[in-house]
């Protein structure tokens, strides 16, 4: 596999499970985890885990009230 078009079109005849890893791996090497990265991923989990939260529907009835004003 000598072009980025042979490569792409390896990748969409494999199972999407398969796709998922290719991607994940090819994440993985564009996208190295930095400690910056890491420690705003612990923020966020900590705020999930301790701050309130609103439930996806709620927030789509909201936002749906607030464009018909």
């Amino acid at each position: 596999m000598s072009t980025v078009v042979e490569i792409e079109t390896a990748i969409e005849q494999l199972p999407l499970e398969q796709q998922r890893t290719v991607a994940d791996w090819l994440n993985s090497r564009l996208l190295p985890e930095t400690p910056a990265m890491i420690a705003a991923l612990e923020v966020g989990i900590r705020s999930l885990e301790t701050e309130p939260t609103v439930p996806a529907d709620e927030i789509r009835t909201k936002i749906r009230a607030w464009a018909t004003g």
